[in-house]
Formats: C-alpha cells, sequence, structure tokens
C-alpha cells in the first residue's frame, strides 16, 4: 500500500512538472499579448477592454463558489438532527 502511494506521488509531481512545461507560451504569442499576459497564453490576446471585464467577473464568481462551498462543508447550518437527506436516507425505518 505504501509503494502505491508513493508511486501515485510520483506520477503526480511528473505530471505537474511536464504541465508546466507545456503551458509556456511560445515566443510568436508572446509578442501578440499584451504585457500583463506575456509568457502566460497563447493566442492573440483580448480583442476589447470588455474581455478583462468578463474574465474579472468570473474569476469573482469562482472564488465566491469556492468560498460557500468550503464555508456549508465545514459548517452546515442544519436546523435539527434529522433534518438533513443524509439521515433520512441512512436511518430509514
Amino acid at each position: 500500500m505504501k509503494q502505491l502511494n508513493i508511486f501515485k506521488t510520483s506520477l503526480a509531481v511528473i505530471y505537474l512538472l511536464l504541465a508546466e512545461a507545456v503551458a509556456q507560451a511560445c515566443e510568436v504569442c508572446n509578442q501578440n499579448q499584451p504585457k500583463i499576459l506575456r509568457g502566460i497564453t497563447h493566442g492573440g490576446g483580448p480583442q476589447s477592454n470588455w474581455d478583462y471585464f468578463v474574465v474579472i467577473a468570473m474569476v469573482i464568481i469562482t472564488v465566491y463558489t469556492l468560498y460557500a462551498t468550503i464555508r456549508c462543508f465545514l459548517k452546515p447550518q442544519h436546523e435539527g438532527k434529522y433534518n438533513n437527506i443524509k439521515n433520512a436516507i441512512l436511518n430509514q425505518q
């Protein structure tokens, strides 16, 4: 079992190292990007300032969703002991 965990960890590290190398932008794409995005992304870059607004809005929504999900997992708001769908399924009598 310990060897399996070491193998999984090794594969994860190798994958992350390779993913970083692939994610680097090429020289042609670097020249076409604005300063803030150079070295990060491929392609022609944003077409207008609305593109930045849309991306920032999506990041805010995603971060809030992550925060709300973690908050609900760590501190669920239950009204009663048996008022949860999990308890209704597990405690069928």
